[in-house]
């Protein structure tokens, strides 16, 4: 690269014009925006937005998840310039991708966190722009799902997870990222029966009618029957995705504060996300990547590529319906 090149590859977070096409900036340098994508609290022309949501009081272990949202910016930087692997486009070039940067809350008055994430999201939503989130604990996933559900009506999920975290808890007003989806099911916005919950491998004799594909199944069947049987149980559903990185195993995603053996490989996680696509995905998450647990950053770098996949799939029903 000529030295006049080099000079205009600076900070393309704030000084890109264009809401598509790539950045040709150093890994190693600038502002971290998610994908090197413009941060802007514009979405006037956006067909996506992604957020940061750095909570982590709700955690029943390890915290961290609060450093997420800036580890995932940083590992996105190392998505190649090149079309995703397995899709045929080239989403950054035909996606109008913002960062819109992330949720401003104040850490000291939990009890008004959930309401204020809920109007971040329902904000974004307000624009027809979908969301991709990125945590944080998993708890997020709750007040992002009710601003999902005011607009698509009851919703289909797929959770990606070592946990079903449906545990019983009818005290609406406990923030725990362990209850999160039995609350969600209660309160009707998440229809159990068109949702599927992929590598579980923790007990929870109350499933609340939730489809479950445990890990064990997976391994067993395969990644391609296991894409089949969920698109499968979604049907056209209007859906959203969440991915807690703990549904890797810990060879794959140490960084995370509830880790279990026996989890999904990377290359089964990527074979299922690639396979499911044409599923009425709404919006999604990646969340539970805890930087402090992981000094090779392999954890964060997981979660960029989840949630890359999950643009991929907006994006091909973005192409399909014009």
């Amino acid at each position: 690269m000529a030295l006049e090149d080099a000079k205009t590859q600076v900070d393309h977070a704030f000084t890109r014009k264009d809401l598509t096409g790539h950045s040709f900036e150093n890994t190693f340098g600038g502002a971290m925006s998610f994908l090197r994508r413009r941060y802007s609290k514009d979405l006037t022309h956006a067909d996506i937005a992604g957020t940061g949501v750095r909570f982590d009081q709700a955690v029943t272990n390890r915290p961290g998840t609060r450093l997420g949202p800036r580890a995932i910016r940083e590992a996105s930087a190392l998505q190649s310039p090149d079309a995703p692997y397995g899709w045929g486009y080239d989403p950054l070039s035909e996606l109008a991708i913002v960062d819109y940067g992330d949720l401003a809350f104040d850490y000291a008055n939990i009890p008004a966190f959930p309401d204020t994430l809920r109007d971040h999201i329902r904000g974004i939503l307000a624009t027809d722009t979908a969301s991709v989130t990125l945590g944080g604990d998993h708890y997020i996933s709750f007040p992002i799902l009710k601003a999902y559900a005011e607009k698509y009506g009851p919703i289909s999920l797929l959770q990606f997870d070592a946990h079903t975290d449906t545990w019983q808890d009818d005290d609406f007003s406990r923030v725990d990222h362990g209850t999160m989806f039995y609350k969600a099911v209660k309160s009707g916005i998440v229809d159990p029966a068109t949702s599927v919950q992929v590598g579980i491998r923790t007990s929870n004799d109350d499933t609340l009618g939730v489809n479950i594909i445990d890990a064990a199944t997976v391994h067993e069947i395969g990644a391609a029957e296991t894409a089949r049987r969920i698109t499968s149980i979604l049907g056209d559903r209007p859906t959203y995705l969440t991915f807690d990185i703990d549904g890797l195993d810990p060879a794959y995603a140490p960084g995370t504060g509830t880790p279990v053996w026996g989890g999904l490989t990377s290359a089964q996680a990527a074979r299922i996300l690639r396979d499911i696509k044409g599923i009425n995905i709404k919006g999604g998450d990646v969340v539970e990547v805890s930087p402090p647990f992981d000094t090779t950053g392999a954890t964060a770098i997981a979660g960029a590529h989840v949630a890359m996949e999950i643009i991929c799939l907006l994006g091909w029903n973005m192409r399909d319906n014009g």
